[in-house]
C-alpha cells in the first residue's frame, strides 16, 4: 500500500464525479489516499487563489507521501513559479516523494528541474485518468504501479512506419532495413509544448544540453504546433538536444484552408530543420494510454528497427 496525496495546483476541479471516481479507483487498488484540504476549492478558473494553491503545494511537500498526484491540469502554475518552495520540494523528493502530473504541471516540473535538479514524473492526473468513465487504461495503471513499487526501469513503444526512412541516416540498418542506434547519457525532459514555450526566456526553463526532449499538446492545430516548435528552434533549444520525441498531439480539427497541411507536414518540416533524430508515437499526452517518464533523469534512448526504448534503470 502506498500513500498518495491528491492536491490541485492549477485549474479548479469542475468534474467532481471524475474526482470521486479517481479517489475510489486508487483506493480499490489498495492505496492510502489523502486529499488536500483545498483540493476542491475554486477561485475564478483556479483551484483557489495563488496563496491557497501555494499552500497546497507546500502541504504536499510536507505530507511525506509516496506519490503527490495532481487532480488535474488546466492553467495556473506559471503564475506561481517565483514563489514555489523549491527547497522544501527538493527535500521531499530526496525523502522519496514522487510528484506526478502532466499538461500545466510541465511548468512545475521544468522549474523544479531548473532550480534544484530534482526529478519529477510526467504521468497521469487523478480525474482525467483514474477518474475516467469505464475502466482506466491498463497500460497507464501498470506504469503507475511500477512507479509506486519502484520497479520501473524504462518504457518502449512501436515507431510508426513513417519514422523508418527519416531515421535511417542516424544508424546502421537492422534486419528490417530500418535504423538501429543508441543515445547514451542524455537528460530526459519536456512535457507540454505550449507550457514549455511560455517558459522560454525565463529562469524556469531548464538549460538542458545533450538531452532528449519529449513533447505533447492538446487542442492545438498543427500550424500552432509548428509555430511553437519554430520558437524552440530559433531560440537554439532544439539544436542543443540529442533527440526530440513526440507524443500525442490531438483534439484539433483541420479545415478546408489547410489544403493537405497536417501534423505529418509539421514533423517532416521539423526533421528538415534539425540534425537530430525526431521520433514519433510516444504513448504520452492527453490520451488514455500514457506511460510515466522521469523528468530530469539520465536515460538511454535505443532504436532497433521500429522498436524504441527509453531506459533509466
Amino acid at each position: 500500500m502506498s500513500h498518495i496525496y491528491i492536491y490541485s495546483p492549477s485549474s479548479a476541479v469542475r468534474d467532481k464525479a471524475a474526482f470521486r471516481r479517481g479517489i475510489a479507483r486508487l483506493q480499490t487498488l489498495g492505496h492510502d489516499v489523502e486529499i488536500d484540504e483545498a483540493a476542491l476549492h475554486s477561485h475564478t478558473r483556479f483551484a483557489g487563489d495563488d496563496e491557497t494553491r501555494l499552500a497546497a503545494i507546500a502541504r504536499a511537500a510536507d505530507s511525506e507521501a509516496d506519490i503527490a498526484l495532481i487532480s488535474r491540469g488546466g492553467y495556473g502554475l506559471t503564475r506561481l513559479l517565483p514563489e514555489l518552495p523549491y527547497k522544501k520540494i527538493a527535500r521531499s523528493i530526496a525523502r522519496g516523494t514522487r510528484y506526478v502530473g502532466l499538461s500545466d504541471f510541465t511548468a512545475f516540473q521544468s522549474a523544479v528541474l531548473a532550480k534544484t535538479g530534482a526529478v519529477t514524473w510526467a504521468g497521469p492526473a487523478l480525474g482525467e485518468d483514474f477518474g475516467a468513465e469505464g475502466v482506466p487504461d491498463d497500460i497507464m495503471e501498470a506504469c503507475f504501479d511500477d512507479l509506486v513499487c519502484g520497479q520501473g526501469e524504462g518504457t518502449g513503444w512501436r515507431l510508426p512506419k513513417t519514422d523508418g526512412p527519416a531515421l535511417s541516416r542516424f544508424g546502421k540498418p537492422s534486419a528490417e532495413q530500418a535504423p538501429e542506434f543508441k543515445l547514451r547519457k542524455a537528460t530526459l525532459w519536456g512535457g507540454n509544448l505550449s507550457v514549455l514555450c511560455a517558459l522560454v526566456g525565463t529562469p524556469y526553463l531548464p538549460a538542458v544540453k545533450g538531452g532528449v526532449l519529449f513533447l505533447e499538446d492538446v487542442n492545438e492545430h498543427p500550424y500552432r504546433i509548428e509555430r511553437q516548435l519554430t520558437q524552440l528552434l530559433n531560440a537554439g533549444i532544439l539544436g542543443q538536444q540529442k533527440a526530440v520525441v513526440l507524443g500525442a498531439f490531438n483534439r484539433y480539427q483541420l479545415g478546408p484552408h489547410d489544403k493537405g497541411y497536417k501534423l505529418q507536414t509539421v514533423v517532416d518540416w521539423l526533421r528538415s530543420k534539425t540534425r537530430i533524430p525526431v521520433l514519433t508515437g510516444l504513448p504520452f499526452g492527453h490520451v488514455p494510454t500514457k506511460v510515466l517518464l522521469p523528468v530530469g533523469q539520465q536515460i538511454e534512448l535505443m532504436v532497433q528497427g521500429r522498436d524504441a526504448l527509453l531506459y533509466w534503470g
